[in-house]
């Protein structure tokens, strides 16, 4: 009887750098959007890196999400290309209004507007515009809702409530406002609004199109050599604000959140030779397997009959035309008796994991030492033998866990912290 069981992993992540990109855009919002001509100038950065924008857009002034969600312009632009990505901006002050106005005017036309854009095409992803405090509070609301009197708190309700649209619609979040926040901390002489306290000036409009084109691309905005007219050291500093905010941080704005990765088991069969392959991949739809003779299968859960000796196995999972690729090397032998061996398994869970990891060993194989690893392949932490470790404080991300066993064998486990 034979036995399959793993040697090594390699891990092949998705990649979005390095090359150039045609991206679909739709921009659909309102002045703030209008304001210097942001589609424009987010195709210009774009450009000067080698990338090229399709976009359209709708703008009228002071259209509201409601508004949008009931256009038949905006409708009738949704469906008019398969977008990558349709970027919805809500007016500028009703995110940050009570949480019950904004439940039932702001959050419910975000998802109709999120259902209409999927409909159109499933892969489309929804973007929202986070927006910013205006410069010196909501003088216009303050007297009926206090938290709004200042930048701050207008601010801060304006974080949360894109976040929240972000999460619930599995959307992608353009942390424009975000970034405003740390340029008024840490470059005060950049002015980011023009004269009414409210609108971009072209320096906060350029922050919008670098927070975009990081976005959309997943790029390093400091590679960005278009500037729109503007001071080139503050041009410089923009950036640099736009990299330590989006750039470092994707998974905070949920960009790689709902990418493919690629993952499987091996569990051998009472047959001689025949190996099932159990597919734990995540967000994915469509799979090829490579069993390292030429073979192939689409199938997602395949079993295939092998010969003893070293085979390395490959999947690659997609969806939306991203993918990732995971290859494992498996031995498959047997025993002197002709009898089927057992197989010494290590369970790590849960997958995805929000607060603990735990690690259960399904035969008589212990835990010598696990050692982390981040997306980076920087080692992130090293422990001795224990059942469960604390991952409450990692940052999101995907993470690889080498767990070395008492029998010398080590065991590979990808496990995405959310």
């Amino acid at each position: 009887m034979y036995k399959v069981f793993s040697l090594s992993v390699l891990v092949v992540f998705i990649g979005f750098v390095g090359f150039s990109q045609k991206t679909k855009v739709l921009f659909i919002g309102n002045s703030y959007t209008a304001y210097n001509n942001l589609s424009q100038l987010t195709y210009d950065a774009a450009l000067s890196t080698g990338d090229t924008l399709i976009y359209d857009e709708h703008t009228p002034g002071g259209q509201r999400l409601l508004d949008h969600a009931a256009s038949p312009t905006a409708i009738s632009k949704i469906y008019s290309n398969k977008w990558d990505y349709v970027i919805l901006q809500a007016q500028s002050q009703e995110p940050s209004w009570p949480i019950q106005q904004v439940q039932q005017e702001v959050f419910k036309p975000a998802k109709l507007l999120c259902d209409t854009i999927r409909a159109n095409y499933s892969c489309t992803r929804p973007v929202f515009y986070m927006t910013w405090g205006r410069k010196n509070g909501d003088a216009m609301n303050c007297p009926n809702w206090p938290p709004v009197c200042t930048y701050d708190g207008m601010d801060s309700l304006l974080n949360e409530r894109y976040q929240i649209m972000g999460d619930d619609n599995d959307a992608f979040v353009s942390p424009v406002g975000a970034v405003w926040h740390y340029i008024r901390d840490n470059y005060p002489n950049i002015e980011l609004y023009s004269a009414d306290e409210s609108h971009p000036s072209l320096e906060g409009s350029y922050v919008a199109a670098c927070t975009f084109y990081t976005i959309f691309l997943r790029k390093d905005p400091t590679n960005i050599s278009f500037t729109p007219g503007i001071d080139p050291v503050m041009a410089q500093d923009i950036r640099e604000s736009v990299k330590a905010v989006v750039y470092d941080s994707l998974l905070n704005w949920n960009v790689g959140k709902f990418d493919p990765i690629a993952d499987f088991n091996t569990v051998d069969t009472t047959s001689s030779s025949l190996i099932s392959f159990t597919n734990t991949s995540l967000n994915a739809d469509a799979y090829w397997w490579g069993f390292g003779n030429g073979d192939t299968s689409i199938i997602e859960n395949p079993s295939y009959s092998f010969l003893p000796g070293v085979h390395e196995i490959t999947l690659i999972s997609s969806k939306c035309g991203v993918s990732d690729t995971l290859t494992k090397t498996i031995v498959v032998v047997v025993n002197g008796n002709g009898e089927k061996n057992s197989e010494e398994i290590i369970e790590v869970y849960p997958n995805p994991a929000s607060e603990w990891v735990y690690f259960k060993s399904i035969s008589n194989v212990t835990i010598s030492s696990i050692a982390v690893f981040n997306s980076e392949g920087k080692q992130v932490t090293l422990v001795g033998s224990q059942n469960q470790m604390d991952v409450s404080n990692f940052p999101k991300g995907v993470y690889i866990f080498k767990i070395n066993l008492s029998n010398g064998k080590e065991s590979v486990h990808r496990i995405i912290k959310k």
